[in-house]
């Protein structure tokens, strides 16, 4: 669900359920939590006084067991020097009702006044421990435990004559940074807990009322997502949807028959196992500053199919503008160019048409004449060897350009054709027997490939005899020092047969592509030029398409693409 219709569900929840959950609720955790941190406070404040009694204590038996050895003041101070090395000990101060230090753990203390902002008198009488908390400048606070010194009920010998009639009081420091530590520790995992069990009291009234919201919120989506579906898979353009790892989200009915994949198996994958460079090479052209591109593409879709496609990218984003993906729109352009080169072609055949009737009106009777006369001087000079050659190219040069009258006026009418099932690999097979000889001589390999199982199609044998023919003469020529002539049919997915020409000769230049099938474009010193425009319109009358491909010195292939049945 996206940031937008979280908003609007939380939209949903009435003002003040949310406050009301916040005045119930808030007080209850505060209470809890103020309680919880007290008792901790009051529970380390009764361990560091047990801790301070029973130094004391301790100390008390050690001061008894030195009496009996006759312990003086020097030994007493030796003990409570030691007793105060303890780890968690700060000082241990013995002191007089009136305040005068009698013994310390800082030896260099003995004889000044301590506790005097006590009163010492009542901390005599009462017997029971007090305690202080002793705010220190420079480092952490002391815990001060104080009680009446009296190892035995009599006057104790140990301090004689340094305290009034044997009244001494005790005061034991203990450090308080690990309690202080502890009862940090303790306040924070407090609070914490009791913030994440408000913030659970309120999100869990909350949600009970967000659910209807929720509910009513998915209804709608629902609907909307339907709706985007069925047009997402309706389009008539293909749509592919890929995230921002590369991986195909979205793939419509009209893609699946562009790249010949089903959603299911794509959805997924990475785009490039889909796409073809081509459409990878524009979608990865994306940028900040290009968020859309749109471009005409000539891809290969295989299967032999090289298919015009219009190609619009754009990148997907959400509300808050961060990129989700990258969306690519094809159209499949071949119907279109289909009819733009039907028009192209029609106008150029009607301006062919028009010349054709005239040449063929104000050349084609000079010709004849041309050629009789110089058939009548090859007779008339047949002892002169030089005249009969003259005479010889002037006939060879009359009838080329009658052929060229001839091909001319074939190409500017309409081809009729006269279809029937036929084998597509025969058809090629009986026209290698033709060139076989003339291959032969000019020692060019020929390696065919012509299996029995290709489906026949409903074509003109004698047009498409003509047009392998063409082919196979323009492909020997390219080779004028021999090399290989290959030749291959083939039945694909879909209906379709594909035959392929291809040579080892010089190539055809990249610039000259385009202009392979135009009328008089030729390469060739003795080529009239309207071959190849004669194999393409027979071709594509039978419904099928032609295409190459050239590699200047290292040869080229023309592909043929024809309907099986005759579909």
């Amino acid at each position: 669900m996206g940031t937008a219709d979280r908003k609007r569900i939380w939209l949903l929840v009435p003002p003040w359920v949310i406050l009301g959950a916040v005045v119930v609720l808030v007080p209850i955790f505060i209470f809890f939590t103020w309680e919880n941190v007290t008792r901790h406070r009051d529970m380390s404040t009764r361990l560091l006084v047990e801790k301070g009694e029973a130094l004391i204590r301790s100390f008390e038996a050690g001061a008894r067991a030195g009496e009996g050895m006759a312990w003086g003041s020097f030994q007493l101070q030796k003990l409570l020097v030691e007793t105060a090395q303890q780890p968690g000990v700060d000082y241990l101060v013995i002191t007089d009702t009136e305040g005068r230090i009698l013994a310390d753990s800082d030896p260099g203390m003995v004889g000044g006044f301590y506790g005097t902002e006590l009163d010492l008198e009542a901390v005599y009488r009462q017997k029971s421990v007090g305690w202080r908390v002793m705010n220190l400048d420079s480092g952490p606070d002391t815990f001060e435990v104080y009680r009446r010194f009296a190892p035995r009920e009599e006057p104790y010998g140990g301090l004689e004559g340094k305290g009034r009639e044997g009244s001494y009081v005790i005061f034991v420091g203990l450090d308080m940074a690990p309690v202080q530590a502890a009862q940090a520790q303790d306040t924070r995992s407090t609070v914490i807990t009791a913030s994440v069990l408000l913030l659970l009291g309120m999100a869990g009234i909350v949600s009970l009322l967000m659910a209807l919201g929720y509910r009513s919120a998915r209804v709608s989506l629902s609907r909307v997502k339907a709706l985007s579906d069925s047009l997402v898979e309706h389009m008539p353009v293909g749509l592919l949807a890929v995230d921002p790892g590369g991986r195909v989200m979205v793939l419509n009915d009209s893609a699946e028959k562009l790249f010949s994949c089903r959603a299911a198996e794509a959805i997924g994958k990475p785009a490039q196992d889909i796409l073809p460079p081509e459409c990878l090479e524009l979608m990865g052209g994306l940028t900040p500053e290009r968020p859309i591109v749109e471009k005409e593409l000539e891809c290969a879709l295989g299967k032999g199919r090289t298919v015009p496609l219009e190609a619009v990218a754009a990148v997907l984003k959400d509300d808050e503008g961060a990129l989700i993906g990258r969306i690519a729109l094809f159209r499949d352009l071949s119907e279109l160019q289909r009819l733009r080169g039907e028009v192209e072609r029609s106008r150029r055949l009607a301006a062919v048409g028009r010349l054709a009737a005239v040449v063929a009106h104000e050349i084609r009777n000079p010709l004849s004449s041309i050629k009789g006369f110089a058939t009548y001087f090859r007779q008339r000079y047949s002892a002169v060897p030089d005249d009969v050659k003259v005479a010889d190219i002037l006939i060879q040069e009359v009838e080329r350009l009658n052929r060229v009258i001839t091909e001319l006026l074939e190409y500017s009418h309409p081809l009729p054709l006269r279809r029937t099932k036929a084998s597509l690999s025969e058809i090629v097979r009986n026209t290698l027997g033709t060139i076989e000889k003339q291959a032969q001589e000019k020692g060019v390999v020929v390696r065919a490939d012509l299996p029995v199982d290709v489906p026949e199609a409903l074509i003109d044998a004698d047009r498409m005899t003509r047009v392998f023919l063409n082919l196979f003469l323009n492909a020997m020529a390219a080779m004028d020092a021999g090399g290989v002539l290959s030749v291959a049919v083939a039945s694909l997915e879909g209906h379709t047969i594909r035959a392929t020409v291809s040579d080892t000769g010089a190539g055809i230049r990249k610039e000259d592509l385009g202009r392979v099938f135009d009328p008089y474009f030729t390469t060739k010193p003795s080529g009239t030029g309207i071959g190849l425009a004669i194999v393409q319109q027979i071709v594509e009358a039978h419904g099928g398409e032609i295409g190459l491909e050239s590699v200047p010195g290292k040869g080229t292939t023309f592909t043929i693409l024809l309907p099986a049945g005759g579909e």
